[in-house]
């Protein structure tokens, strides 16, 4: 699909269930983060109604569980969609196995961060160091779900949670388990921060419509840099016999 602009071109990069699985899972951490935080330091609220008709912390509870819950399937479906979604959501695309993607993640650096080189960027889905990033993002997420879970697991009869009690004695008992969750959630909290600042600026600086593409799913590249990826994806599939 052509744009207006001759050297412009709308690419199709985020498939609906990678942008569901983001605005979902932004969502759910921002539940998990207001919660733990009442949590964590819980509101000393005065009432002079029975305790049983007051029951505010145990719903807060319950609200941090159920996004615990939401937040960990839309982590697994998104696993399972960077086997079966497109080029642009592929695992792959998160661990730098090969020699071109730590080219990429050199270039960006010098062009984002120590701003010694003024190239643009010439890759349509994550650039490498963003994918790194979020494969680091990946494994924080998995931790938080376990230290999560071995917490809960403490007070829990469930035979589910019971196969989490390992969790806590390996990494030195509650109170470190409690310490390294409380850590995550301001690891998140950053890295959000980071994201969407990073995402401004090259919304702003480079035009690569980065908001619009995750909202809709398009993205608008040069015209050269869409016509060498599909030269890419054509030897790639000579290559493998597609």
């Amino acid at each position: 699909m052509k744009s207006r602009k001759k050297n412009l071109r709308q690419v199709y990069v985020w498939e609906l269930p990678v942008r569901f699985y983001h605005w979902l899972n932004a969502l759910s951490i921002l539940v998990l983060c207001v919660t733990g935080f009442i949590i964590a330091r819980p509101l000393g609220l005065m009432s002079q109604v029975e305790a049983n008709f007051s029951y505010w912390f145990g719903i807060v509870r319950f609200i941090h569980f159920v996004a615990a819950f939401v937040f960990l399937f839309n982590f697994a479906f998104r696993i399972y969609w960077g086997f079966v979604g497109n080029k642009y959501a592929k695992w792959d695309n998160y661990i730098p196995l090969r020699i071109a993607q730590w080219k990429e993640f050199w270039h960006v650096i010098k062009t984002d961060i120590l701003m010694i080189d003024n190239q643009p960027e010439r890759i349509i889905g994550h650039n490498t160091v963003a994918s790194v990033s979020y494969f680091v993002l990946f494994l924080a997420f998995l931790l938080q779900c376990f230290t999560g879970f071995g917490l809960y697991a403490q007070t829990s009869t469930s035979s589910l949670f019971q196969m989490f009690t390992w969790i806590v004695p390996m990494l030195g008992g509650e109170m470190d388990v409690r310490i390294i969750h409380r850590l995550l959630m301001w690891f998140f909290i950053i890295f959000t921060l980071f994201h969407v600042y990073i995402v401004l600026y090259h919304d702003y600086i480079a035009r690569r419509s980065y908001i619009s593409a995750i909202i809709g799913g398009w993205k608008i590249v040069p015209e050269d840099v869409a016509a060498e990826e599909e030269a890419a994806e054509r030897w790639e599939n000579l290559w493998y016999g597609k």
